[in-house]
């Protein structure tokens, strides 16, 4: 691993014991030779293969439940003994509303009629001609709070309560559809100021991923494009203050930070890491799999779409839906991992969890509960059962309070909660709830501390990102070139079965107008000629459709990378065209030199070379047509059909089957 001369070791006392016997002066003097050469081959440490990680890891996190705390205090140890504040963000949102306009009903269904019919309402619309009919619908209705550093906030709340839409918009991640009104800030920064999907890490509860790439291939990739933020600017500097100091750093703890910090690297240390932390080990190796593909399990998939996103350098995590498909246990051991990196180094995190273990919901510090878009309780786990028998209503000894924060709320469960029973139970609404929160004393600190502004210039300089993407662009086309190269292998039957195809029709074109029954003599002949080359072109042209389904299959994991800042759309699409161009040419090739002569076409070799490039260009554009047929229908069976209307509209036109 290259690493910049500033980040050289310091002079430090020697590690190795005396001894009971004394030491001449010429051992001694041989010992910090020894010495000095290993620190100066440890600081040209070259890359680090896949060995060297996997022995790394497993020499600082042997065991994760037990290492992993250990390994996190000994890199915050670090930093603290020579005076290096960590990054750390704060997250605040006021009077936050989101709205949104919706079909109900039928409207909302995705027939023939409604498709076209909403097309040519929302155009009289446009022009006030016709009033709509989108139902208003409130997701979030004025919701104001803050999300601290260092601590480990749950998100809890009963399905349709707005959760998903809170982390979004925590995350500077919602649709552009939705009316927002309020406030979110960011160390007191506003959304504008930076680029919040770099800062933040937002975890969707959706695991879309390529089938045909390894778990460890796709964490892999995302650490690429994320790049290594802060790290090696942070590196550098502890390793001048620890020279200046006289420090010598931990040997493993430093090759594993430098590791860490080296950006371009096809696989990083982190990489290893998260695939120990998050048990993913085991199947690091094998594909991830799809409908078709017979992959990892749901958990497992559900594991790496966290892991995903924490190899990256964000600050923030919004974790959505994580425990879905994870047994209790597997979510305590990945929760518990989480609360040590956020405890220690000071990160910011929200998670948002269905029905949590009450083991789990112990690990927590701050809770949010969340019910029909409103807040009814942020703050401290310890006092939320407080706030409630307040209200009048007792979680029962052996009931999970996880479970009774999201039944209090509910007309159906809220009556078995009631604690008063000389006095008659009334229903209370969530907006009862919220606003006896205000009047409760952690509801009332909340508002305090939001009515101080943070001053925006004790941020730190690392906390937020001002670049729009994580690496430079030709690492980032680096890395989608390297990402298309494999999945040209891993898909090789089906270039593999076109070439075959090609290869046959053209057998089947040479013996049909083979040049022995060819004529030269009249117009008619020609017409027999054009044929044969018509054929060609159809050839060609149809042999493009199998990209649609290809680039339909992988639409949901570019819409998602793209949304999270790993490239431009530019840096996805010139690959898979830069790289199929090969590919073309050796189809093209197999025909023309299997049909051009054995037709019987003109002898002259520079025809023979015109004809490949006529039909190298047909079968460029063919791609490209039903890749743009692919990205604009965004679904199989629409593109299909667009496809195959794109190839009789081609046809017809072509001025062959149907001549002037």
């Amino acid at each position: 691993m290259a690493t910049d001369g500033s980040t050289s070791r310091s002079a430090s006392p020697r590690s190795s014991s005396e001894g009971a016997f004394p030491r001449s002066p010429r051992e001694e003097e041989e010992d910090d030779e020894k010495e000095a050469l290993k620190w100066a081959a440890h600081e040209k440490l070259p890359s680090l293969g896949l060995q060297e990680r996997q022995r790394l890891i497993d020499k600082l996190v042997k065991v994760t439940d037990v290492d992993n705390e250990k390994f996190m205090l000994k890199l915050r140890y670090r930093f603290d003994r020579v005076g290096i504040e960590l990054p750390k963000v704060e997250v605040r949102y006021e009077h936050l509303n989101i709205e949104a306009e919706a079909f109900l009903a039928s409207k909302a269904l995705p027939t023939f009629t409604s498709f076209f019919t909403n097309i040519i309402e929302a155009f009289f619309n446009s022009i006030h001609i016709l009033t709509t009919k989108k139902k208003h619908l409130t997701i979030l209705k004025d919701v104001s709070g803050i999300i601290k550093p260092g601590r480990m906030t749950l998100l809890l709340g009963p399905p349709s309560s707005g959760k998903t839409t809170l982390l979004l918009a925590l995350a500077g991640q919602l649709d552009s559809s939705l009316k927002v009104s309020g406030r979110v800030t960011y160390n007191g920064h506003d959304m504008n100021e930076f680029v919040p999907q770099r800062t933040a890490a937002y975890i969707s509860q959706h695991d879309v991923h390529i089938g045909e790439m390894t778990v460890r291939e796709t964490l892999a990739f995302s650490a690429r494009c994320q790049g290594v933020g802060s790290r090696y600017d942070m590196l550098t500097e502890l390793a001048r203050r620890e020279k200046e100091a006289g420090i010598k750093p931990d040997l493993f703890i430093d090759v594993f930070m430098k590791a860490a910090a080296t950006e371009g690297q096809e696989a990083n240390v982190l990489t290893d890491y998260y695939l120990k932390v998050l048990g993913l080990d085991v199947c690091a190796d094998t594909l991830v799999g799809d409908e078709m593909v017979r992959g990892i399990s749901g958990g497992q998939k559900k594991r790496l779409t966290t892991g995903e996103m924490m190899v990256g350098p964000a600050l923030a995590l919004f974790m959505d839906e994580i425990s879905n498909g994870l047994d209790s246990s597997t979510t305590f051991h990945i929760v518990n991992s989480l609360r040590q990196n956020i405890h220690i180094l000071n990160g910011t995190a929200v998670i948002s969890l269905l029905q949590p273990a009450p083991e789990t919901y112990d690990l927590f510090d701050d809770i949010i509960l969340l019910s029909d878009g409103q807040i009814v309780y942020q703050g401290p786990c310890e006092l939320v059962l407080d706030f409630f028998e307040s209200m009048g209503f007792k979680c029962p000894e052996r009931k999970s309070v996880a479970d009774f924060l999201q039944e209090v709320t509910s007309r159906k469960d809220q009556r078995q909660y009631w604690v008063h029973r000389e006095m008659p139970y009334r229903f209370i609404t969530v907006q009862e709830f919220s606003e006896a929160f205000q009047s409760f004393h952690v509801g009332q600190k909340l508002t305090d501390e939001l009515r101080t502004p943070l001053d925006k210039s004790k941020s730190h300089p690392a906390a937020l990102t001002t670049k729009g993407y994580g690496v430079g662009m030709k690492e980032l086309f680096k890395a989608n070139i390297s990402r298309e190269f494999l999945l040209i292998k891993r898909n090789s039957f089906v270039y593999i079965f076109k070439l075959i195809q090609l290869s046959t029709m053209a057998l089947v074109s040479s013996t049909l107008f083979f040049r022995a029954n060819m004529n030269k003599d009249s117009v008619s002949d020609g017409g027999i000629y054009i044929g044969a080359m018509f054929f060609a072109v159809i050839m060609t042209t149809f042999n493009g459709m199998s990209d649609i389904s290809m680039t339909v299959a992988k639409l949901p994991i570019f819409y998602k990378q793209r949304g999270l800042r790993f490239y431009p759309a530019w840096a996805y699409a010139l690959p898979a065209w830069i790289l199929k161009i090969p590919i073309s040419f050796l189809e093209v090739s197999i025909w023309v030199f299997l049909t051009y002569y054995a037709i019987g076409f003109d002898p002259n070799i520079g025809r023979l070379f015109k004809q490949l490039l006529l039909l190298l260009f047909i079968n460029q554009m063919a791609s490209a047509l039903f890749r743009f047929i692919a990205a604009a229908g965004r679904n199989m069976i629409v593109a299909m059909s667009f496809g195959s209307f794109a190839l009789v509209v081609f046809f017809a036109f072509g001025g062959f089957v149907l001549s002037q």
